[in-house]
């Protein structure tokens, strides 16, 4: 039975006080709760302004979203080196599966994402009075917050900024979810501008093409929505998949395509094919938080934290135990391009766009690009050293002070670094993050076709060859997602891709003992919080 009565809400919120006082849980304003008496907000346009700055802080973030997207999967470990980076253990306990009901990686998300969708709801109210611009980027920026909350929590509660106060928020799962979801897109395919490939100014708000490429993302994982509450399983529908390849295909006749230049100018803020939506939000977390502290004197050197796996990086072409440039930045260690390299030296000054004098170098310029094993090297080319002396070469293992697999008491050399981003550009500081990329959106049609009964090793190679890579003979589902992992790592894909391909719950390294085949970890548990305040929620299995 639904409960909604004034009783029942006061109880909660009595509850929800007296817990309070004995622990750290605290209720924020979000979709379980709404401001006494709303009548529509006096001034829209800068509600949306206000909700886009939301989103982009969000997903700039290095914790929290993308924690959960990446930290959580095979891509990213955070070990603890000496001091730095222990935090209570709340890195490690995403990446080795063993989260609790406390922690704030968790929290906070679910905070953030419904918050974000009540004040789109409230933009969307009628009384609220929004243009007809200003509605359609509402259902945009409502349905990613939405798909977001469904995709790590599988619960969405939902407020009808119409009805009392004292109404409790509903809640959407499964097929309701996702019907809802689309809906909202489907109004922002209708309402929003078209902007044309390389519109650097404008590729940051919502458009056709950015709403049919999120359209295309919820299809393609609407299997695993409808049954995320029961434990998994089903399969993709032959209609949705048909969708998902036509929505592609409008997204392609709107101008964007593979991008021909190399592939790591496309994550500069200059203009390019690929880039449907992007983030105005810098970029330093992506750089910083992996760079040593002596990679780069830029932003006060690194942070000395986020790795990927070994197992990760085999994935790419090339020498296992090396990732080399030559002093002209190209690859000799047998790589594909999207692996990247490490440079011997920096680039000698020229004044290009973006760059920045240093001693005569390009300042950042002697930080690698993709992946960063083994020596680093200042800009004149002197092999660096860590803070004891010791030459600054990163591993491919994560081991203790006794040689020992361990995600603690590492030195400060361990791990492969990820550098996507590169800070030889405006300092390391660019505002502009790709959310969204055509050659994501071709992956995804590629996967539409193959779970049509197609063959999606031509689109596979058609992207492989652009990128240096080996073309493949035959194209498998587990080929599929490896080419899925080396072309969009760190981009914010990695769960819900792994959760498509039943791959979340397999081991990989320094996972924790007994979670692999843990099919709790499918899905986030609710904030203590949110389930009281809001009795229509309901834990998640497992928790």
């Amino acid at each position: 039975m639904k409960r909604n009565s004034i009783k029942t809400y006061l109880l909660v919120s009595l509850s929800v006080l007296g817990l309070a006082s004995c622990t750290d849980l605290e209720i924020e304003e979000t979709d379980s709760f709404i401001s006494e008496g709303f009548q529509g907000l006096v001034d829209p346009n800068s509600s949306l302004d206000a909700l886009y700055g939301q989103t982009y802080g969000q997903l700039g973030d290095q914790a929290n979203t993308f924690a959960l997207h990446e930290v959580t999967s095979d891509a990213f470990l955070i070990p603890t080196r000496g001091a730095d980076w222990g935090d209570n253990g709340r890195w490690r306990k995403l990446h080795q599966h063993e989260w609790g009901l406390e922690e704030t990686d968790i929290i906070t998300p679910f905070q953030q994402w419904t918050s974000a969708q009540l004040l789109a709801s409230r933009i969307l109210d009628s009384r609220s009075n929004a243009d007809a611009a200003t509605t359609a980027s509402a259902h945009f920026l409502r349905a990613y917050a939405m798909w977001l909350t469904l995709d790590f929590y599988g619960q969405v509660p939902f407020r009808d900024t119409a009805l009392p106060d004292s109404e409790l928020p509903t809640v959407l799962t499964g097929g309701d979810a996702v019907t809802f979801i689309l809906a909202d897109l489907d109004a922002a395919i209708a309402g929003t501008p078209s902007f044309a490939p390389g519109d650097v100014d404008n590729l940051r708000l919502a458009s056709k093409s950015a709403a049919r490429f999120l359209k295309a993302r919820v299809l393609l994982n609407k299997h695993i929505y409808e049954n995320q509450l029961s434990g998994g399983g089903g399969s993709a529908s032959s209609a949705d998949m048909a969708e998902v390849i036509s929505l592609v295909d409008a997204i392609a006749a709107e101008g964007f395509a593979l991008e021909t230049m190399d592939y790591f100018e496309i994550f500069r803020s200059t203009p390019d094919t690929e880039t449907i939506w992007w983030a105005q939000a810098g970029v330093g977390n992506r750089i910083f938080n992996g760079l040593h502290y002596n990679s780069t004197g830029l932003g006060g050197g690194g942070w000395n934290g986020f790795s990927t796996l070994a197992e990760y990086y085999d994935m790419f072409e090339g020498d296992a135990n090396a990732n080399e440039y030559d002093t002209d930045r190209n690859p000799i260690s047998g790589q594909e391009r999207r692996r990247g390299g490490v440079p011997k030296n920096g680039i000698p000054f020229t004044g290009v766009d973006g760059t920045s004098d240093e001693g005569g170098f390009e300042n950042g310029s002697n930080v690698g690009e993709g992946f960063l094993l083994g020596q680093q090297y200042a800009l004149d080319g002197t092999p660096l050293t860590d803070r004891q002396g010791t030459p600054l070469e990163f591993s491919r293992e994560f081991v203790d002070g006794n040689g020992a697999v361990s995600l603690i008491n590492n030195s400060e050399r361990t791990g492969i670094r990820v550098m996507k981003y590169n800070p030889r550009f405006d300092g390391g500081f660019q505002n502009n993050q790709v959310i969204f990329r055509y050659a994501d959106a071709h992956l995804m049609k590629a996967e539409a076709m193959m779970r049509s009964g197609g063959d999606p090793t031509a689109m596979v190679n058609e992207l492989r060859t652009l990128r240096g890579a080996t073309p493949l003979g035959s194209v498998s589902e587990a080929d599929l997602l490896e080419e899925r992992g080396r072309e969009l790592y760190a981009e914010q894909t990695r769960r819900f891709d792994m959760i498509r391909f039943g791959q979340y719950l397999r081991d990989w390294e320094l996972k924790g003992t007994g979670q692999a085949g843990n099919t709790t970890r499918l899905l986030f548990p609710i904030p203590l919080p949110q389930l009281l305040a809001n009795p229509n929620l309901v834990q998640n299995a497992g928790y």
